[in-house]
């Protein structure tokens, strides 16, 4: 991580205004795919009768609410979010699917997206599989994209008006990592603080905010000598809207504090610089695979007014001076600032090639 780890500590972020897709969007993402026509929407699981507070195995309360929904309803409903599940999965092959049924549908105040979760469970084996409904937002659409294009993970999203539907990230939460996992002998210090680099370097480029460290997880997977760690963003509502540059950048958050302290203690500045590189290189090796539709993308993105000129002309000075370009200065939108991301790293890393071979005909 860069120096100044927990220089800026940020109070929690006001409700961001929902941004309605553009024409534009709308034609991207129909194109790919992610526009469905799908038999629930968001508003019509507002429609709950009655919510019951979700406590979690220990009887502490949680911030869901287990809604419940007129009697008429629910078979009809059910059988729809099925059909829902169904074509985030498998395409809408509902055939595959009549053995599951819906074991309780969640409602969260918490947060913009004030989302219902679906619990869908198998009769067969009891295996438990979760999603979600939202309101339908243009920027959580583009920072779902970027992730699947840009990061190491897929992700299947579906959208239909004004609803969105997401696949459920399974891992740790990040809050619970710290507390119960972080100390544990079994992980590899080192490879726990690489991650954690090569995540804020993502979040930074791509410029997703707000990666307080309940908005993300960890994937620990066993490994035939130690465990691998990956951590992957599940919250996209703060995708290109802060005027902040700290904002995008994980380890300035205090809620992230032990994650930041964590990795100054087990990394050198040399080994976190690399560790930097590496997934630089590996964010342009992912754009060069998806070229056009990331560019597809972009270009939507960069035509979409999803922050304030404000917040805009903030972050492009904050990046003009980090990046020292001034080409920064000329971006009039947060898509534009998400693509000469991309140039500043595909130009540093070519300076880089370039002052190696230089030093290699010297040496020769």
């Amino acid at each position: 991580m860069p120096d100044g780890l927990t220089d800026t500590l940020f109070a929690p972020t006001q409700k961001k205004p929902n941004v309605p897709f553009s024409p534009g969007l709308r034609s991207y993402l129909t194109r790919y795919k992610r526009e469905r026509e799908l038999p629930v929407t968001y508003e019509r699981l507002r429609a709950f009768h009655e919510a019951i507070p979700l406590v979690d195995a220990d009887g502490r309360p949680t911030l869901w609410d287990t809604v419940i929904y007129h009697a008429d309803e629910m078979s009809a409903l059910n059988e729809a979010l099925k059909r829902v599940y169904s074509i985030l999965k498998v395409d809408g092959d509902f055939s595959v699917m009549q053995h599951l049924y819906v074991d309780r549908v969640d409602f969260c105040t918490f947060g913009n997206s004030t989302p219902f979760r679906v619990r869908i469970v198998n009769a067969f084996n009891d295996n438990q599989d979760y999603f979600y409904v939202k309101k339908a937002d243009a920027s959580r659409a583009y920072g779902l994209e970027l992730e699947h294009l840009l990061s190491p993970n897929r992700l299947n999203f579906l959208t239909h008006g004004q609803t969105l539907v997401e696949e459920h990230i399974a891992g740790v939460p990040g809050d619970s990592f710290i507390e119960n996992w972080l100390a544990r002998p079994d992980l590899r210090a080192v490879r726990v603080a690489k991650e954690l680099v090569k995540f804020n370097e993502r979040c930074f480029v791509r410029l997703l905010g707000d990666m307080r460290s309940y908005n993300f997880v960890f994937v620990v997977t066993p490994d035939f000598e130690d465990a691998q760690v990956r951590i992957r963003a599940m919250d996209f509502d703060q995708q290109s809207y802060d005027g902040r540059k700290n904002f995008y950048l994980p380890q300035f958050f205090k809620e992230n504090r032990p994650l930041a302290l964590f990795c100054a203690k087990h990394l050198r500045k040399e080994t976190a610089y690399q560790y930097q590189r590496e997934e630089q290189t590996l964010l342009l090796q992912r754009a060069e695979l998806a070229a056009d539709r990331l560019g597809r993308l972009l270009r939507e993105m960069s035509a979409d007014p999803i922050a304030p000129p404000e917040k805009v002309v903030q972050l492009r000075e904050a990046l003009a001076e980090h990046y020292q370009r001034s080409d920064y200065l000329r971006c009039e939108s947060m898509g534009a600032l998400v693509v000469e991301n991309l140039a500043s790293i595909r130009l540093h890393l070519g300076r880089l090639v370039g002052n190696r071979e230089i030093e290699g005909r010297v040496t020769a």
